[in-house]
């Protein structure tokens, strides 16, 4: 009965993401923190998507045409004086522009060179080269590759080919001129106003829970919220996974007060300085409406643009006992750390383009410079000695399997990632078997 539960759900998404493929939408990206913000103050980035309006140019919007995957516009501050940029879905979140080109597995460097090589080709006359020509510095780095450093939230709502229209000509119209304010005029600011513009009060700032602030979270709380109240809107709910790699992972997004009330550094002071005013907080907080987990009953968003269920945690821990008895039955040496092997890989490499311009890593091997195919196309075939591949497939693996508090995976995903795993170690019948114990069975080794 569960796994026939599994597969309707599955079959729903399925259903229902083939009927949102013709219909536009708008969506709040609510987006983790990371590096600074995810050790101090935990609030995140806001980013609005919208799946039926293109980039003209970085700060032109128009209609996509057939095949186009939308675009994802924020405020900024800081990037060539405009207030808000318009960068397109794949590149907005992966750094390329095709879903075949996402890379397996990623650190600090790849994602670097990734970057760098987008803004070279597209962005150069917004943002140009240092004056030696070397990479820019900056806060430019946040429009491109987002998913890298971070897991990202999206609450979408339908939208008319009317709305859509009218949102083009307005913002194609108004003045776009850097305006961005911490408190009054920020990322979550903008979003809130383009949401409005579809949906009139549909977010909102915090007066008690933000201190009348706007923050990430509370615009996505809010989006929420009103779409509970018209359930005729059938809000999708989806998780944007972080991509596998060594880049530390973001964390849990947060509010103002929030991160007062849930993080012992800021609260245990304020108790013990001033009992009042920390219990104030913790009331503020409480009274904002509590806990909001943005991961609740949320779909995964796939590379391909697909949505379906996440991986459940029986399967996951079935794959785990799968990918252990693998890597132990073909080990013939002492046990590796593929995480360490990946970092040695990217030591001295340089990225590239192979031949059908998807991107590979042009790395040493003895006195020879070898092709590491890095993504799902290439991995296979390229240069590169069975052990590297056997490792960058293990690592990613190891990453999409380990839980933590969003999904990060689906089985479909899961059952493509095992087809290479045994290819790359030359095992033919676990790419059609998948691991013992897991419920649910890889028919004819299909990839789904």
């Amino acid at each position: 009965m569960r796994s026939i539960r599994i597969l309707v759900v599955s079959l729903l998404a399925l259903l229902f993401h083939g009927a949102a493929g013709a219909r536009a939408d708008v969506a709040v990206l609510l987006e983790e923190p990371y590096s600074y913000d995810g050790a101090f103050a935990g609030t995140g980035h806001a980013a609005v998507y919208l799946s039926n309006i293109c980039a003209d140019s970085p700060v032109a919007l128009r209609r996509c045409l057939p095949g186009e995957s939308g675009v994802v516009i924020s405020r900024y501050h800081r990037i060539a004086g405009y207030d808000w940029i318009a960068v397109p879905l794949y590149p907005y979140l992966y750094a390329v522009k095709e879903p075949q080109d996402i890379p397996l597995f990623a650190d600090v460097k790849l994602e670097a060179a990734l970057r760098d090589h987008y803004r070279r080709e597209n962005l150069e006359h917004l943002i140009p080269d240092g004056p030696d020509g070397e990479t820019p510095t900056g806060d430019w780095y946040e429009l491109i590759g987002s998913a890298y450093d971070r897991t990202l939230y999206a609450f979408q709502l339908p939208t008319t080919a009317g709305q859509d229209d009218a949102f083009i000509a307005r913002y194609n119209s108004k003045t776009n001129r850097e305006s961005y304010k911490f408190v009054t005029k920020n990322c979550a600011d903008f979003v809130k106003d383009v949401v409005n513009f579809y949906y009139p009060h549909a977010v909102r700032r915090g007066l008690i829970s933000e201190l009348d602030i706007s923050t990430p979270k509370h615009a996505a709380k809010t989006m929420v919220q009103y779409a509970k109240k018209h359930p005729e809107l059938r809000m999708t709910a989806y998780v944007i996974p972080q991509v596998p790699g060594t880049i530390r992972r973001s964390r849990p997004v947060r509010g103002v007060l929030e991160s007062v009330f849930k993080a012992k550094k800021y609260e245990v002071t304020l108790l013990a300085l001033h009992p009042v005013v920390g219990g104030a907080f913790a009331a503020g907080y409480l009274l904002g409406g509590g806990p909001f987990n943005p991961s609740k009953n949320s779909l995964v968003f796939s590379p391909d643009g697909d949505l379906q269920a996440p991986l459940s945690s029986e399967d996951r821990k079935s794959y785990q006992k799968g990918l252990d008895e693998m890597t132990k039955a073909n080990a013939d040496t002492a046990p590796r750390r593929e995480e360490a092997t990946w970092h040695k890989l990217l030591d001295g490499a340089q990225l590239r383009l192979d031949a059908a311009g998807h991107p590979v890593l042009a790395v040493r091997s003895g006195n020879e410079t070898v092709e590491v195919g890095i993504t799902r196309g290439n991995v296979l075939n390229s240069e590169a000695p069975r052990s590297i591949v056997q490792d960058l497939l293990v690592a990613r693996m190891r990453e999409q399997l380990r839980s933590g508090h969003a999904p990060k995976t689906t089985d479909s995903q899961v059952r493509q990632d095992w087809k290479l795993l045994s290819a790359a170690f030359e095992d033919r019948a676990a790419a059609a078997s998948g691991p013992q114990g897991s419920s649910l069975e890889i028919a004819g080794g299909g990839t789904n």
